[in-house]
């Protein structure tokens, strides 16, 4: 690693260890904005300007200075810990960084990666429920995640006891991959009863244990509802298998219609408070799944089994996916959001066949859907 890009490195951790921290947050945020720097961005589909932020961090006063010394010094360790334990840090300008968390108004500066490099640009859909699953509740998030692994859809989840762990369990029989979101250190299991899941899904092609909190971090209570926000946010759709009024898969429901994606959930029984979540879900109009069918249909994502799934890239005739596409993808800057009236009207196109092209450029990883259904062109990275 160069000087310069490890230094950059080095900074973007700094940066990570600041907003990962309440009472830092808040206070660079409000630096930031006194000294007159953009620390919202104008545009909030944005959210925080990372790259500001960061330039903001030399020029921190006084006791934020000493702050910003201590955590450089403990930047340096995490990623020393990083390089002898095989976890990859991904910072928020990394061409590997999801796409789908670009749009997120509160993205992560730095996500810690176990595991398959890849598995953060994938299809993929997120299944969580009950911690204290009902048998009945197991056996569909085990075959729910089996099945759309089959087709070729990652299936994330968040390493914890009950649906989450059959969800895992489920996609990795499929077989087919699957991302755990965690609320510690890649390094630190909870519970530890899941090590050897997660030994396994970090050992499994396309799949990681992935978290924004540095290696080490203890599973602290209040890490888990940021870290849901990374569950919706690096997928395309929420199924929710079994919660109570007071599960903590409700906030992943909630981050998920916030950021514009498809809130799904299966029916249970209804003398259990078990059910009662994902019932009050479906009475606000999530989506019924019975079958992986459901889930497919309303993601708009073909049913095409894992083995014949293509990544995206070129063609062998070395053209970029499917033709006929590009009038749409000229007409769109990277990182600006279209509605489909504007895209109709500058393309030419009618609305029908539009939202059928943008629905096979999604589908391909050329653009995405984000929130008031409005579509951001992914970076050209994509193409390679």
């Amino acid at each position: 690693m160069d000087m310069t890009r490890g230094a950059n490195l080095v900074a973007t951790v700094v940066l990570s260890l600041f907003l990962t921290r309440t009472r830092l947050r808040k206070a660079l945020l409000t630096h930031a904005t006194e000294d007159g720097s953009a620390a919202l961005s104008g545009d909030q589909r944005r959210g925080v300007d990372l790259a500001g932020l960061t330039e903001q961090l030399p020029r921190l006063p006084g006791p934020l200075a000493r702050e910003r010394e201590a955590c450089r010094k403990q930047a340096v360790r995490f990623l020393e810990t990083a390089a002898a334990g095989g976890f990859v840090p991904v910072t928020w300008d990394d061409p590997a960084f999801p796409a789908h968390l670009t749009a997120l108004e509160d993205r992560p500066a730095v996500l810690w990666l176990r595991g398959d490099r890849s598995a953060l640009d994938r299809p993929a859909v997120a299944i969580v429920g009950s911690r204290r699953a009902s048998p009945y509740a197991v056996q569909v998030a085990e075959q729910l995640a089996a099945e759309v692994s089959r087709h070729g859809v990652t299936v994330v989840s968040g390493l914890a006891h009950g649906v989450d762990a059959a969800a895992h369990r489920g996609a990795l029989a499929g077989p087919g991959s699957t991302v755990a979101v965690v609320g510690s250190g890649v390094d630190v299991v909870y519970p530890s009863e899941h090590a050897a899941l997660a030994d396994r899904i970090a050992g499994t092609a396309g799949s990681a244990v992935v978290s924004e909190l540095p290696p080490g971090t203890p599973p602290l209570r209040h890490h888990f509802p940021r870290r849901n926000r990374l569950i919706s946010g690096m997928s395309r759709g929420v199924v929710i298998v079994e919660a109570t009024f007071r599960s903590g898969s409700l906030i992943t429901a909630r981050c998920a219609a916030e950021q514009g994606r498809d809130v799904m959930a299966v029916p249970g029984n209804v003398l259990s408070g078990r059910s009662r979540g994902a019932h009050a879900l479906i009475r606000d109009g999530a989506k019924i799944v019975e079958t992986a069918d459901d889930i497919l249909e309303e993601l708009g994502m073909p049913a095409v089994a894992a083995d014949e799934a293509q990544p995206a890239t070129r063609s062998a005739e070395g053209q970029p996916f499917a033709r006929g596409l590009d009038p749409v993808l000229g007409r769109m800057d990277p990182g600006e959001a279209y509605s489909v009236d504007e895209l109709a009207e500058q393309s030419g196109m009618d609305g029908v066949a539009l939202l059928r092209k943008l629905t096979d450029l999604e589908i391909e990883g050329r653009v995405l859907r984000v929130a008031n259904g409005r579509f951001v062109r992914t970076p050209d990275r994509m193409l390679t």
